[in-house]
């Protein structure tokens, strides 16, 4: 993904081309009494995507669109698996990357002449073809409670080196009491818990691309060919260290999704390791203290940039009789005002469509539109991974390393065998 794509989101051209009707999308003839399965994995906007499901299906005739939502820790390529075993496989899944695709390119349809494909940068593209819508920009970076930081005497924008964060998250968990906190950090770790991916793929995208150029991919390939950087790892596990040092042991150990949202949401805690996706979980929760979002900066050296990326694609079932009508569906979300509608307000999701006009509301996508527009934001690249290695083999590693933070040299041991084993896998 290249630096220019972003930039749209902060332009919103309008492409006259495409029809933006409600449900302008061209329903073809053969989508007539069908039923088009869904089943996708972002458990955050599982109401909006069911509400607007129900919408199209009411506006389309013969068309009833049903969606099945599997994520926020549950295991949505195993279920995944199962579903094709018993030849019940979705019309439309998602992938996360390459590692998702080689699993289920035999399925993949061939979206390239679809009308939306000339509205984004952003779709997943294998040998010059099409195949997979992408379902929005995300990004993350540390997400702050700025009225506690004001409390602190801290000033976020100073949080660009990992000895600033070392600084103030000895204040905060000295002002425990006084700030009404009870950790600095809410982060979840625990494979148990179905938290493996905060740490063992977001959190570790800032090892693979964090302080590099946009489309820097040098530092994962060096693992793919099971090669670690010894010392930029060092720099980078030292700050995995003092997250877990200051994070909320419960919420580390065994916390859910809800706890460690739920924490920083009742302001039990300053920093939020999450992404923009949790912007309508506290919208619900009834947030209202002003967030932003400072660096993942693990380096000595300043990191001031944000990671953006788009994770995810929704893929049409090649084999399914409904393709047709899925793709129809997908189609009205990035060509309608329903579909804009969906994405930004009721999702609250950065769309990945030039033509797009909306704004989100939620603060943490709103601050991640800012820093697109700035610059100097970092690539995230956990998608190029082998599938399961993050779940299977860093998370563990990350788990264990949470569970006694000051067996540093033991996490870069566990992490260095791991990555020498990429090839293999």
């Amino acid at each position: 993904m290249r630096k220019t794509v972003l930039k749209v989101l902060a332009v919103g051209v309008l492409l006259a081309a495409l029809p933006l009707s409600v449900f302008g999308a061209g329903k073809p003839e053969e989508s007539k009494d069908v039923t088009v399965n869904m089943f996708q994995l972002k458990v955050e906007i599982k109401d909006a995507i069911d509400g607007y499901a129900a919408k199209y299906s009411a506006a389309t005739p013969g068309v009833t669109v049903r969606v099945e939502t599997l994520g926020g820790g549950g295991d949505y390529g195993g279920a995944m698996k199962a579903k094709a075993q018993a030849g019940q496989m979705p019309d439309i899944f998602m992938i996360e990357g390459r590692g998702g695709y080689d699993i289920w390119k035999d399925y993949i349809a061939d979206l390239s002449g679809e009308a939306w494909v000339k509205d984004t940068d952003l779709a997943f593209m294998v040998d010059g073809k099409v195949v997979g819508f992408p379902v929005a920009i995300e990004g993350y970076g540390m997400a702050y409670n700025a009225e506690i930081l004001q409390k602190a005497g801290i000033d976020p924008a100073t949080l660009t080196t990992r000895a600033a964060y070392e600084s103030a998250l000895k204040i905060l968990d000295s002002k425990k009491a006084e700030l009404g906190i009870d950790a600095p950090v809410a982060m979840a770790a625990s494979v148990a818990g179905g938290m493996w991916w905060v740490a063992g793929q977001h959190n570790l995208a800032a090892y693979w691309g964090g302080g590099l150029g946009f489309n820097d991919t040098s530092i994962i390939e060096k693992a793919l060919k099971g090669q670690l950087d010894d010392a930029r790892f060092l720099e980078y596990a030292k700050y995995v260290q003092l997250l877990f040092k200051y994070a909320d042991k419960k919420i580390l150990l065994n916390g859910s999704y809800d706890d460690q949202v739920g924490s920083f949401a009742q302001g039990r805690t300053a920093f939020l390791h999450q992404g923009n996706w949790v912007d309508p979980n506290l919208k619900q929760l009834g947030v209202s203290f002003k967030i932003g979002y400072a660096p993942h900066a693990f380096l000595t050296k300043e990191q001031k940039g944000l990671y953006l990326f788009a994770p995810s694609w929704y893929c049409v079932n090649t084999k399914s009789p409904n393709a047709a009508a899925a793709k129809a569906f997908l189609t009205s979300i990035a060509t309608t005002s329903d579909g804009h509608d969906y994405m930004v307000n009721q999702a609250g999701m950065i769309p990945a469509f030039k033509s797009v006009t909306l704004k989100p509301s939620g603060q943490l996508s709103q601050a991640l539109m800012a820093a697109n527009a700035k610059g100097g934001n970092y690539g995230v690249f956990f998608g190029m991974l082998p599938d399961g290695a993050g779940q299977n083999v860093f998370g563990p590693i990350f788990d264990l390393f949470a569970q006694n933070p000051d067996n540093l040299d033991q996490f870069i041991a566990d992490m260095k065998r791991a990555v020498a084993n990429l090839p293999k896998m």
